[in-house]
Protein backbone atom coordinates (compact mmCIF):
# COMPACT_ATOMS: atom_id res chain seq x y z
CA UNK A 1 0.00 0.00 0.00
CA UNK A 2 1.56 3.16 -0.95
CA UNK A 3 1.79 6.46 0.79
CA UNK A 4 -1.77 8.16 -0.30
CA UNK A 5 -3.55 5.18 -0.08
CA UNK A 6 -2.65 4.77 3.87
CA UNK A 7 -3.83 8.22 4.15
CA UNK A 8 -7.07 7.67 2.63
CA UNK A 9 -7.88 4.78 4.63
CA UNK A 10 -6.22 6.53 7.44
CA UNK A 11 -8.72 9.58 7.56
CA UNK A 12 -11.24 7.43 7.65
CA UNK A 13 -10.54 6.76 10.83
CA UNK A 14 -11.72 7.54 13.98
CA UNK A 15 -9.10 8.37 15.73
CA UNK A 16 -8.09 11.49 13.24
CA UNK A 17 -11.14 13.76 15.39
CA UNK A 18 -8.35 13.45 18.44
CA UNK A 19 -5.92 14.46 16.26
CA UNK A 20 -7.84 17.42 14.91
CA UNK A 21 -8.15 18.96 18.68
CA UNK A 22 -5.03 17.69 20.05
CA UNK A 23 -2.98 19.47 16.50
CA UNK A 24 -5.16 22.65 17.04
CA UNK A 25 -4.54 23.29 20.96
CA UNK A 26 -0.73 22.40 20.52
CA UNK A 27 -0.05 24.72 17.73
CA UNK A 28 -2.60 27.75 18.32
CA UNK A 29 1.25 29.92 19.85
CA UNK A 30 2.08 29.05 15.97
CA UNK A 31 -0.80 30.29 14.21
CA UNK A 32 -0.20 33.45 15.41
CA UNK A 33 3.67 33.61 14.03
CA UNK A 34 4.45 34.89 11.04
CA UNK A 35 5.26 31.78 9.14
CA UNK A 36 6.75 31.83 5.93
CA UNK A 37 4.49 31.76 3.06
CA UNK A 38 3.46 28.50 1.66
CA UNK A 39 -0.04 26.14 0.72
CA UNK A 40 -3.00 26.46 2.23
CA UNK A 41 -2.98 23.69 4.38
CA UNK A 42 -6.37 21.37 5.02
CA UNK A 43 -7.64 20.04 7.96
CA UNK A 44 -6.51 17.31 9.58
CA UNK A 45 -3.61 16.60 6.61
CA UNK A 46 -2.25 19.83 6.68
CA UNK A 47 -0.16 19.80 3.86
CA UNK A 48 0.34 15.98 2.92
CA UNK A 49 -1.44 15.42 -0.59
CA UNK A 50 0.86 17.90 -1.91
CA UNK A 51 3.38 15.14 -1.44
CA UNK A 52 4.25 12.11 -3.78
CA UNK A 53 6.14 9.14 -3.64
CA UNK A 54 8.90 12.18 -5.06
CA UNK A 55 8.78 15.02 -2.40
CA UNK A 56 12.28 16.32 -3.29
CA UNK A 57 10.51 16.96 -6.70
CA UNK A 58 6.96 17.84 -5.27
CA UNK A 59 8.85 20.81 -2.95
CA UNK A 60 10.84 22.21 -5.43
CA UNK A 61 7.54 22.71 -7.36
CA UNK A 62 6.04 24.24 -4.42
CA UNK A 63 8.96 26.26 -3.84
CA UNK A 64 8.53 28.04 -7.36
CA UNK A 65 5.31 29.20 -6.60
CA UNK A 66 5.63 29.97 -2.33
CA UNK A 67 9.29 30.77 -2.23
CA UNK A 68 12.63 29.66 -1.02
CA UNK A 69 11.76 29.48 2.22
CA UNK A 70 8.24 27.97 2.73
CA UNK A 71 5.82 26.50 5.43
CA UNK A 72 4.01 23.14 5.20
CA UNK A 73 1.79 21.81 7.70
CA UNK A 74 2.44 18.29 7.25
CA UNK A 75 -0.26 16.53 9.24
CA UNK A 76 0.26 18.18 12.84
CA UNK A 77 4.34 19.18 12.10
CA UNK A 78 4.96 22.30 11.50
CA UNK A 79 7.48 22.09 8.57
CA UNK A 80 10.13 25.06 7.00
CA UNK A 81 11.52 24.04 3.59
CA UNK A 82 14.77 25.70 2.47
CA UNK A 83 14.94 25.81 -1.14
CA UNK A 84 18.10 28.05 -2.35
CA UNK A 85 21.73 28.72 -1.29
CA UNK A 86 21.31 32.05 0.12
CA UNK A 87 18.53 30.66 2.34
CA UNK A 88 20.31 27.62 3.27
CA UNK A 89 23.18 29.98 4.03
CA UNK A 90 21.42 31.31 6.57
CA UNK A 91 20.02 28.14 8.32
CA UNK A 92 23.54 26.21 7.70
CA UNK A 93 26.03 28.74 8.16
CA UNK A 94 24.64 31.96 9.82
CA UNK A 95 22.27 30.16 12.36
CA UNK A 96 23.86 26.59 12.47
CA UNK A 97 24.22 26.57 16.61
CA UNK A 98 19.88 26.96 16.56
CA UNK A 99 19.05 24.28 13.91
CA UNK A 100 22.06 21.83 14.59
CA UNK A 101 18.92 19.27 16.03
CA UNK A 102 17.43 16.99 14.64
CA UNK A 103 13.72 16.01 13.81
CA UNK A 104 14.01 11.90 14.66
CA UNK A 105 12.00 9.90 12.25
CA UNK A 106 9.53 7.32 14.16
CA UNK A 107 11.38 4.54 11.92
CA UNK A 108 15.03 5.00 13.76
CA UNK A 109 13.80 4.92 17.42
CA UNK A 110 12.91 1.14 17.47
CA UNK A 111 16.32 0.04 17.92
CA UNK A 112 16.90 3.30 19.66
CA UNK A 113 19.51 4.43 16.84
CA UNK A 114 18.32 8.30 17.69
CA UNK A 115 20.15 8.23 21.04
CA UNK A 116 23.00 6.47 19.62
CA UNK A 117 23.74 6.79 15.88
CA UNK A 118 25.62 10.11 15.44
CA UNK A 119 23.83 11.57 12.50
CA UNK A 120 20.83 11.71 14.40
CA UNK A 121 21.95 12.05 18.59
CA UNK A 122 21.70 16.37 19.39
CA UNK A 123 24.85 18.17 19.80
CA UNK A 124 25.84 16.76 22.87
CA UNK A 125 29.15 15.51 24.48
CA UNK A 126 28.22 11.80 22.97
CA UNK A 127 28.02 13.68 19.81
CA UNK A 128 31.46 15.27 19.71
CA UNK A 129 32.97 11.91 21.01
CA UNK A 130 31.58 10.41 17.96
CA UNK A 131 32.60 13.00 15.81
CA UNK A 132 36.04 13.74 17.40
CA UNK A 133 36.72 9.42 16.54
CA UNK A 134 35.41 10.30 13.03
CA UNK A 135 38.16 13.14 12.32
CA UNK A 136 40.95 12.09 14.33
CA UNK A 137 40.67 8.46 13.73
CA UNK A 138 39.11 7.38 11.08
CA UNK A 139 38.60 9.85 8.38
CA UNK A 140 41.90 12.04 8.78
CA UNK A 141 44.10 12.87 5.97
CA UNK A 142 47.00 10.63 7.18
CA UNK A 143 44.25 7.48 7.69
CA UNK A 144 43.07 7.72 4.05
CA UNK A 145 46.71 7.84 2.65
CA UNK A 146 47.57 4.90 4.43
CA UNK A 147 44.49 3.10 2.86
CA UNK A 148 45.52 3.49 -0.73
CA UNK A 149 47.02 0.72 -1.02
CA UNK A 150 43.42 -1.13 -0.06
CA UNK A 151 41.76 0.79 -2.57
CA UNK A 152 44.16 0.22 -4.81
CA UNK A 153 43.66 -3.86 -4.49
CA UNK A 154 39.83 -3.06 -4.39
CA UNK A 155 39.96 -1.31 -7.44
CA UNK A 156 42.05 -4.01 -9.45
CA UNK A 157 39.26 -6.35 -8.27
CA UNK A 158 36.87 -4.24 -9.53
CA UNK A 159 37.99 -4.17 -12.76
CA UNK A 160 38.94 -7.96 -13.15
CA UNK A 161 35.02 -7.88 -12.74
CA UNK A 162 34.36 -5.88 -15.46
CA UNK A 163 37.17 -7.84 -17.52
CA UNK A 164 35.25 -11.22 -17.34
CA UNK A 165 32.09 -9.12 -18.40
CA UNK A 166 33.80 -7.87 -21.28
CA UNK A 167 35.26 -11.28 -22.05
CA UNK A 168 31.91 -12.76 -21.86
CA UNK A 169 30.02 -10.14 -23.46
CA UNK A 170 27.38 -10.08 -20.46
CA UNK A 171 26.59 -6.99 -19.16
CA UNK A 172 27.11 -5.29 -15.76
CA UNK A 173 24.83 -4.20 -13.09
CA UNK A 174 26.81 -0.99 -12.13
CA UNK A 175 25.17 -0.15 -9.26
CA UNK A 176 25.97 -3.65 -7.74
CA UNK A 177 29.47 -3.64 -9.20
CA UNK A 178 30.20 -0.15 -7.65
CA UNK A 179 28.22 -0.84 -4.32
CA UNK A 180 30.16 -4.25 -3.84
CA UNK A 181 33.83 -2.44 -4.16
CA UNK A 182 32.67 0.22 -1.94
CA UNK A 183 31.62 -2.36 0.76
CA UNK A 184 34.90 -4.42 0.38
CA UNK A 185 36.81 -1.15 0.98
CA UNK A 186 34.97 -0.35 3.85
CA UNK A 187 34.87 -3.57 5.53
CA UNK A 188 38.57 -3.72 4.65
CA UNK A 189 39.34 -0.24 6.04
CA UNK A 190 37.15 -1.15 9.42
CA UNK A 191 37.75 -4.99 10.03
CA UNK A 192 40.57 -5.83 7.31
CA UNK A 193 38.46 -8.47 5.77
CA UNK A 194 36.26 -8.46 2.90
CA UNK A 195 32.58 -8.79 4.01
CA UNK A 196 31.09 -10.27 0.29
CA UNK A 197 31.96 -12.07 -2.53
CA UNK A 198 31.39 -9.07 -5.12
CA UNK A 199 30.40 -12.35 -7.46
CA UNK A 200 27.80 -13.86 -5.38
CA UNK A 201 24.49 -13.35 -4.53
CA UNK A 202 25.51 -11.71 -0.62
CA UNK A 203 26.25 -8.56 -2.71
CA UNK A 204 22.49 -7.83 -4.01
CA UNK A 205 21.35 -9.41 -0.72
CA UNK A 206 23.44 -6.45 1.19
CA UNK A 207 22.51 -3.91 -1.19
CA UNK A 208 18.97 -4.70 -1.01
CA UNK A 209 19.46 -4.75 3.33
CA UNK A 210 20.91 -0.93 2.85
CA UNK A 211 18.25 0.25 0.25
CA UNK A 212 15.31 -1.20 2.46
CA UNK A 213 16.90 0.46 4.99
CA UNK A 214 17.23 3.80 3.45
CA UNK A 215 13.66 3.58 2.38
CA UNK A 216 11.88 3.18 5.03
CA UNK A 217 13.88 5.16 6.97
CA UNK A 218 12.82 8.48 4.14
CA UNK A 219 9.44 7.55 2.60
CA UNK A 220 6.30 9.03 4.16
CA UNK A 221 5.81 8.28 6.98
CA UNK A 222 2.48 8.95 8.99
CA UNK A 223 3.64 8.61 12.64
CA UNK A 224 6.12 11.46 11.70
CA UNK A 225 3.03 13.55 10.78
CA UNK A 226 0.80 12.57 13.39
CA UNK A 227 2.94 11.46 16.89
CA UNK A 228 0.00 9.87 18.40
CA UNK A 229 -0.12 7.44 16.05
CA UNK A 230 3.54 6.09 17.20
CA UNK A 231 2.31 3.62 19.45
CA UNK A 232 0.67 1.59 16.58
CA UNK A 233 3.25 2.23 13.98
CA UNK A 234 0.90 2.41 11.15
CA UNK A 235 2.72 2.08 8.38
CA UNK A 236 5.30 -0.36 10.27
CA UNK A 237 7.93 0.64 9.36
CA UNK A 238 9.84 1.34 12.69
CA UNK A 239 9.26 -2.84 13.11
CA UNK A 240 10.44 -3.18 9.53
CA UNK A 241 13.70 -0.80 10.21
CA UNK A 242 14.35 -2.84 13.91
CA UNK A 243 15.05 -5.68 11.95
CA UNK A 244 17.18 -4.74 9.68
CA UNK A 245 19.06 -3.25 12.64
CA UNK A 246 19.25 -6.14 13.97
CA UNK A 247 20.49 -8.68 11.40
CA UNK A 248 23.55 -5.75 10.35
CA UNK A 249 24.75 -5.67 13.85
CA UNK A 250 24.58 -9.18 14.37
CA UNK A 251 26.93 -9.38 11.43
CA UNK A 252 29.65 -7.03 13.30
CA UNK A 253 29.01 -8.53 16.99
CA UNK A 254 30.39 -12.00 15.00
CA UNK A 255 33.04 -9.84 14.08
CA UNK A 256 33.68 -8.28 17.15
CA UNK A 257 33.61 -11.68 18.94
CA UNK A 258 36.39 -13.31 16.99
CA UNK A 259 38.62 -9.61 17.14
CA UNK A 260 38.58 -9.72 21.11
CA UNK A 261 39.39 -13.28 20.92
CA UNK A 262 42.50 -12.26 18.49
CA UNK A 263 43.61 -9.58 21.21
CA UNK A 264 43.78 -11.66 23.79
CA UNK A 265 46.42 -14.03 22.16
CA UNK A 266 49.90 -13.46 23.26
CA UNK A 267 51.28 -13.18 19.85
CA UNK A 268 48.32 -11.08 18.96
CA UNK A 269 49.82 -7.98 16.64
CA UNK A 270 47.50 -4.74 15.98
CA UNK A 271 45.68 -4.52 12.49
CA UNK A 272 45.69 -0.62 13.44
CA UNK A 273 42.42 -0.75 11.65
CA UNK A 274 39.06 1.08 12.35
CA UNK A 275 38.00 -2.04 14.46
CA UNK A 276 41.29 -2.00 17.06
CA UNK A 277 40.65 1.56 17.09
CA UNK A 278 37.40 1.66 18.75
CA UNK A 279 38.05 -1.09 20.71
CA UNK A 280 41.05 0.31 22.24
CA UNK A 281 39.15 3.60 22.59
CA UNK A 282 36.39 0.88 24.31
CA UNK A 283 39.07 0.06 26.80
CA UNK A 284 41.27 2.98 27.27
CA UNK A 285 38.36 5.49 28.06
CA UNK A 286 34.78 5.81 29.20
CA UNK A 287 33.96 7.95 25.74
CA UNK A 288 32.24 5.09 23.80
CA UNK A 289 30.98 1.50 24.87
CA UNK A 290 29.66 -1.52 22.58
CA UNK A 291 26.73 0.04 21.98
CA UNK A 292 27.95 2.94 20.31
CA UNK A 293 30.53 1.09 18.43
CA UNK A 294 27.77 -1.04 17.02
CA UNK A 295 26.14 1.91 16.33
CA UNK A 296 29.00 3.85 14.55
CA UNK A 297 29.49 0.72 12.32
CA UNK A 298 25.82 1.18 11.26
CA UNK A 299 25.88 4.63 10.12
CA UNK A 300 29.53 4.12 8.48
CA UNK A 301 28.10 1.08 6.33
CA UNK A 302 24.77 2.18 5.39
CA UNK A 303 25.55 5.61 4.64
CA UNK A 304 28.97 5.07 3.11
CA UNK A 305 28.18 2.40 0.83
CA UNK A 306 24.58 3.49 -0.66
CA UNK A 307 25.32 6.97 -1.16
CA UNK A 308 29.44 5.93 -2.82
CA UNK A 309 27.88 3.28 -4.91
CA UNK A 310 24.25 5.92 -5.97
CA UNK A 311 26.64 8.17 -6.95
CA UNK A 312 28.71 6.64 -9.21
CA UNK A 313 25.75 4.91 -10.75
CA UNK A 314 24.64 8.23 -11.57
CA UNK A 315 27.92 9.52 -12.72
CA UNK A 316 28.10 6.47 -15.16
CA UNK A 317 24.30 6.90 -16.21
CA UNK A 318 24.82 10.38 -17.17
CA UNK A 319 28.15 9.80 -19.23
CA UNK A 320 26.33 6.87 -21.24
CA UNK A 321 23.68 9.67 -21.42
CA UNK A 322 26.05 12.17 -22.59
CA UNK A 323 28.68 10.89 -25.16
CA UNK A 324 30.13 13.74 -26.34
CA UNK A 325 31.00 14.14 -22.37
CA UNK A 326 32.19 10.77 -22.05
CA UNK A 327 34.32 11.13 -24.86
CA UNK A 328 35.84 14.05 -23.41
CA UNK A 329 36.62 12.03 -20.18
CA UNK A 330 38.57 9.73 -21.94
CA UNK A 331 40.44 12.21 -23.94
CA UNK A 332 41.51 13.78 -20.62
CA UNK A 333 43.13 10.33 -19.36
CA UNK A 334 44.65 9.66 -22.58
CA UNK A 335 46.58 12.63 -22.63
CA UNK A 336 47.42 13.07 -19.03
CA UNK A 337 48.02 9.02 -18.10
CA UNK A 338 48.26 7.81 -21.36
CA UNK A 339 46.51 4.95 -23.07
CA UNK A 340 46.99 1.56 -21.95
CA UNK A 341 48.13 3.08 -18.25
CA UNK A 342 45.92 2.38 -15.20
CA UNK A 343 44.67 5.25 -13.41
CA UNK A 344 46.27 5.86 -9.70
CA UNK A 345 45.38 7.97 -7.12
CA UNK A 346 48.19 10.58 -7.69
CA UNK A 347 46.72 10.91 -11.27
CA UNK A 348 43.43 12.25 -9.95
CA UNK A 349 44.32 15.69 -8.96
CA UNK A 350 45.55 16.31 -12.76
CA UNK A 351 41.27 15.25 -14.06
CA UNK A 352 40.08 18.39 -13.72
CA UNK A 353 37.37 17.31 -16.59
CA UNK A 354 37.03 14.25 -14.33
CA UNK A 355 36.20 16.49 -11.05
CA UNK A 356 33.78 18.49 -12.82
CA UNK A 357 31.97 15.39 -13.61
CA UNK A 358 31.82 14.30 -10.47
CA UNK A 359 30.37 18.02 -9.07
CA UNK A 360 27.65 17.73 -12.03
CA UNK A 361 26.33 14.18 -11.02
CA UNK A 362 26.30 15.25 -7.38
CA UNK A 363 24.24 18.38 -8.30
CA UNK A 364 22.02 16.93 -10.48
CA UNK A 365 21.87 13.80 -7.91
CA UNK A 366 22.55 14.91 -4.62
CA UNK A 367 23.00 11.19 -2.08
CA UNK A 368 20.39 12.89 0.29
CA UNK A 369 18.05 14.92 -1.37
CA UNK A 370 16.64 16.59 1.61
CA UNK A 371 20.11 16.17 3.93
CA UNK A 372 18.67 15.30 7.26
CA UNK A 373 16.04 16.92 8.86
CA UNK A 374 16.92 19.63 11.07
CA UNK A 375 14.70 20.88 14.08
CA UNK A 376 14.51 24.44 15.14
CA UNK A 377 15.96 24.90 19.18
CA UNK A 378 14.04 28.37 19.61
CA UNK A 379 11.85 30.78 17.92
CA UNK A 380 14.45 32.43 15.02
CA UNK A 381 13.74 35.31 12.71
CA UNK A 382 15.15 34.89 9.08
CA UNK A 383 13.64 37.48 6.52
CA UNK A 384 11.53 39.49 8.72
CA UNK A 385 9.64 35.46 8.98
CA UNK A 386 8.96 33.46 12.16
CA UNK A 387 10.77 30.13 12.35
CA UNK A 388 8.90 28.42 15.68
CA UNK A 389 10.71 26.24 18.06
CA UNK A 390 9.81 22.90 17.20
CA UNK A 391 9.95 23.11 13.86
CA UNK A 392 11.58 20.44 11.42
CA UNK A 393 13.77 21.73 9.11
CA UNK A 394 14.54 20.65 5.00
CA UNK A 395 16.75 21.72 3.05
CA UNK A 396 16.16 20.68 -0.59
CA UNK A 397 19.45 19.93 -1.48
CA UNK A 398 17.86 18.38 -4.95
CA UNK A 399 16.24 21.87 -5.77
CA UNK A 400 19.09 23.89 -4.99
CA UNK A 401 21.11 22.00 -7.38
CA UNK A 402 18.52 22.94 -9.91
CA UNK A 403 17.90 26.35 -8.76
CA UNK A 404 17.45 28.32 -12.57
CA UNK A 405 18.51 31.87 -11.05
CA UNK A 406 22.42 29.96 -9.67
CA UNK A 407 22.72 27.49 -12.23
CA UNK A 408 22.74 28.09 -16.12
CA UNK A 409 20.84 25.67 -18.22
CA UNK A 410 20.39 24.14 -14.65
CA UNK A 411 18.55 20.81 -16.34
CA UNK A 412 21.88 19.71 -18.30
CA UNK A 413 24.67 17.92 -17.62
CA UNK A 414 27.09 20.06 -18.07
CA UNK A 415 30.78 19.46 -16.17
CA UNK A 416 32.28 22.40 -17.84
CA UNK A 417 30.89 24.78 -15.55
CA UNK A 418 33.16 24.04 -13.03
CA UNK A 419 36.26 24.45 -14.84
CA UNK A 420 38.05 27.20 -13.78
CA UNK A 421 35.80 27.87 -10.78
CA UNK A 422 35.98 27.57 -7.02
CA UNK A 423 33.50 25.49 -6.21
CA UNK A 424 33.58 22.37 -4.31
CA UNK A 425 31.41 19.90 -2.48
CA UNK A 426 32.86 20.78 1.30
CA UNK A 427 30.11 22.78 2.53
CA UNK A 428 31.22 26.27 1.84
CA UNK A 429 29.38 26.78 -1.36
CA UNK A 430 25.57 26.38 -1.27
CA UNK A 431 25.15 26.34 -4.38
CA UNK A 432 26.34 22.97 -4.37
CA UNK A 433 25.78 20.96 -0.61
CA UNK A 434 25.47 17.44 -1.16
CA UNK A 435 27.14 16.58 1.96
CA UNK A 436 25.47 19.46 3.71
CA UNK A 437 27.53 21.93 5.74
CA UNK A 438 27.84 23.60 8.87
CA UNK A 439 28.56 21.25 11.86
CA UNK A 440 26.37 18.50 10.59
CA UNK A 441 28.01 17.85 7.24
CA UNK A 442 29.03 14.22 6.53
CA UNK A 443 31.92 13.51 8.12
CA UNK A 444 33.36 11.22 5.46
CA UNK A 445 33.56 13.53 2.44
CA UNK A 446 37.39 12.69 1.57
CA UNK A 447 36.80 9.38 1.61
CA UNK A 448 33.84 9.17 -0.62
CA UNK A 449 35.28 11.91 -3.06
CA UNK A 450 38.56 9.38 -3.30
CA UNK A 451 36.36 6.83 -4.01
CA UNK A 452 34.44 8.50 -6.68
CA UNK A 453 36.80 9.92 -8.80
CA UNK A 454 39.02 6.67 -8.87
CA UNK A 455 36.20 4.41 -9.42
CA UNK A 456 34.82 6.27 -12.28
CA UNK A 457 38.23 7.46 -13.69
CA UNK A 458 39.37 3.56 -13.92
CA UNK A 459 35.84 2.14 -15.50
CA UNK A 460 35.59 5.32 -17.81
CA UNK A 461 39.61 4.75 -18.94
CA UNK A 462 39.98 1.35 -19.15
CA UNK A 463 36.49 0.37 -20.90
CA UNK A 464 33.99 1.77 -23.68
CA UNK A 465 29.98 1.22 -22.83
CA UNK A 466 27.06 0.37 -24.26
CA UNK A 467 23.87 0.13 -22.83
CA UNK A 468 22.37 -3.17 -22.87
CA UNK A 469 19.11 -4.49 -24.97
CA UNK A 470 20.45 -2.10 -27.48
CA UNK A 471 18.97 1.18 -26.39
CA UNK A 472 19.94 4.21 -27.61
CA UNK A 473 21.71 6.57 -25.25
CA UNK A 474 18.84 9.61 -26.01
CA UNK A 475 15.91 7.23 -24.41
CA UNK A 476 17.73 6.06 -20.99
CA UNK A 477 15.50 6.19 -18.34
CA UNK A 478 16.78 8.58 -15.71
CA UNK A 479 14.11 8.67 -12.94
CA UNK A 480 14.78 8.45 -9.86
CA UNK A 481 13.75 6.51 -6.74
CA UNK A 482 12.99 8.60 -3.27
CA UNK A 483 14.56 7.21 0.36
CA UNK A 484 16.52 9.06 2.51
CA UNK A 485 18.90 8.57 -0.01
CA UNK A 486 18.07 8.97 -4.12
CA UNK A 487 18.57 6.06 -6.40
CA UNK A 488 18.13 5.24 -10.00
CA UNK A 489 14.85 3.61 -10.40
CA UNK A 490 15.74 1.49 -13.27
CA UNK A 491 19.05 -0.20 -12.89
CA UNK A 492 21.72 0.59 -15.04
CA UNK A 493 23.58 -2.24 -16.74
CA UNK A 494 25.78 -1.98 -19.60
CA UNK A 495 27.96 -4.15 -21.40
CA UNK A 496 31.83 -3.07 -21.20
CA UNK A 497 34.22 -3.14 -24.28
CA UNK A 498 38.31 -3.66 -23.89
CA UNK A 499 40.03 -0.21 -25.19
CA UNK A 500 43.06 -1.04 -24.04
CA UNK A 501 45.91 -3.02 -24.53
CA UNK A 502 46.27 -4.03 -20.55
CA UNK A 503 42.53 -5.23 -20.56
Amino acid sequence: MDFLSSILCLVLALIFIHLLFSSTLKNTKTSHAKLPPGPNPIPVLGNLLNLDNKPHKSLAKLAKIHGPLMTLKLGSVTTIVVSSPSMAKLFLQKHDVSFSSRTIPDAIRGFKHDELGMPWVPVSTLWRNLRKICNSHIFTSQSLAAKQNIRCLKIHQLLSLVRESCDSGVPMDIGKAAFSTTLNLLSNTIFSIDLIDPSSDSANEFKELVWNMMEEIGKPNLADYFPALTRIDPQGRRRRLTGYFVKMVGVFDEIIKTRLLERKALDWVSTEDTLDTLLGIEESSHEIDRRHIQHLLLDLFVAGTDTTANTLEWAMAELLHNPTILLKAQEEMDQMIGKGNLVEEVDLARLPYLQAIIKETLRLHPPTPLLLPRKAEEDIEICGFTVPKGAQVLVNAWAIGRDESTWEKSELFLPERYLGSEIDVKGQHFELIPFGAGRRICPAVGMANRMLQIMLASLVHSFDWKLDGGIGTENMDMEDEFGITLRKAQRLRAIPVHRMNCC
